[in-house]
């Protein structure tokens, strides 16, 4: 019987248990969205997850939107993230590096510029900036001969993340952000090489993934998906079909693992909310899978045993029980997190658990 204390092959990656960390955003960065000294021991305390995914990385100041939210574009940046990777390795843990462009979902505060995406789309609800909540612009189509830029752009980010001491890297295509905005039907409306059909909606994915693999190994590269319901105003009219076929794909390419963003336990990501798909998807993905979501113990247990993934990233677990595998194998009581202090940018609710 497969249990979360259980060692697993990620890759590369020797995990020693499968209760990973999720990639969460918690905004400690600075406005030059560079990492601070504080974020290196948040990470340290959560050593003992069989993997730290990080919070999401962007790979452009032009693809980053988020307020505090830190990048690996630039020296310093590498420089502070390698403070990072050291106090993990030094309390004996693996971490890596998620790569993020947010697309349409960057407001021009933020970015500097009109924000991007698959086509001239807008997202819902508002952005958050520096000058505060903002309405959401819309955003113009990439140009076929920009998108080569925005596959090189994630390909020196992860260059720039091996530098920086990461273990690997996960590309972030879930959760409506660029690579989401491509993959499905709601936002993709291109007529050229980018649109369309299923496999010319997987290009963009495709082609990053083939970058960074000649650029790092297939075998340290993860992607993060999310095929339930919609997302951020993301969704698509065939989702099983469409993540079927986007499995298959990553498992000829030979990369390490995929994350499935699960539905919540409670609620759903917004409109058009759908049971997990997990299950159903399994069979097209032949490396490791790891299953996200609010999961509560038992039902991570009961995933891993029944086969639907091989590991589990928790989210909200890990804010207020750094030493999380410790208390689920001693039977110990978990703490609660404090929802107020998720992105602040103090010590509070951050490394104070």
């Amino acid at each position: 019987m497969t249990s979360l204390f259980d060692p697993i092959q990620l890759g590369a990656i020797a995990a020693p248990n499968r209760m990973l960390m999720a990639p969460m955003t918690r905004a400690r960065g600075t406005r030059e969205h560079l990492p601070t000294p504080m974020m290196a021991t948040y990470y340290a305390q959560r050593a003992s997850a069989g993997l730290i995914i990080s919070e999401a990385i962007g790979v452009s100041q032009a693809g980053l939107g988020w307020p505090y939210a830190t990048g690996l574009w630039n020296r310093e940046q590498i420089a502070g993230w390698r403070r990072v990777t050291e106090a993990v390795h030094a309390a004996g843990g693996r971490i890596i590096a998620q790569l993020w462009h947010m697309g349409r979902v960057v407001h021009p505060l933020m970015g500097g510029q009109t924000p991007v995406s698959a086509s001239a789309t807008t997202a819902p609800g508002q952005a958050y900036t520096y000058d505060g909540q903002q309405a959401q612009v819309q955003a113009r189509a990439l140009r076929t001969d920009e998108i080569a830029g925005v596959v090189n752009e994630h390909v020196q980010a992860a260059r720039n993340a091996m530098e920086a001491g990461f273990d690997g890297v996960q590309i972030h295509a879930s959760n409506g952000y660029l690579i989401d905005q491509f993959l499905r039907d709601s936002d993709n409306h291109r007529e050229d090489a980018y649109g369309g059909s299923i496999e010319n909606r997987m290009r963009l994915l495709r082609e990053i993934v083939a970058g960074i693999s000649e650029a790092i190994g297939a075998d340290r590269i993860g992607v993060r998906l999310s095929p339930n319901g919609e997302t951020q105003g993301i969704r698509d009219s065939a989702p099983l079909a469409l993540f079927a076929r986007t499995l298959e794909m990553l498992s000829s390419a030979g990369i390490g693992h995929v994350e499935l963003r699960e539905p919540p336990l409670h609620g759903s990501f917004g409109v058009g909310y759908m049971p997990p798909l997990a299950a159903q998807l399994r069979p097209y993905f032949k490396g490791p899978l790891i299953l996200n979501s609010d999961f509560d113990i038992r039902r991570a247990q009961d995933d891993l045993e029944n086969g639907t993934g091989d590991a589990v990233s928790f989210g909200r677990l890990y804010i207020a029980n750094a030493d999380l595998a410790h208390r689920v194998a001693r039977g110990l009581p978990l703490k609660a997190d404090v929802r107020e202090t998720w992105f602040t940018q103090g010590a509070e609710g951050y490394i104070d658990y």
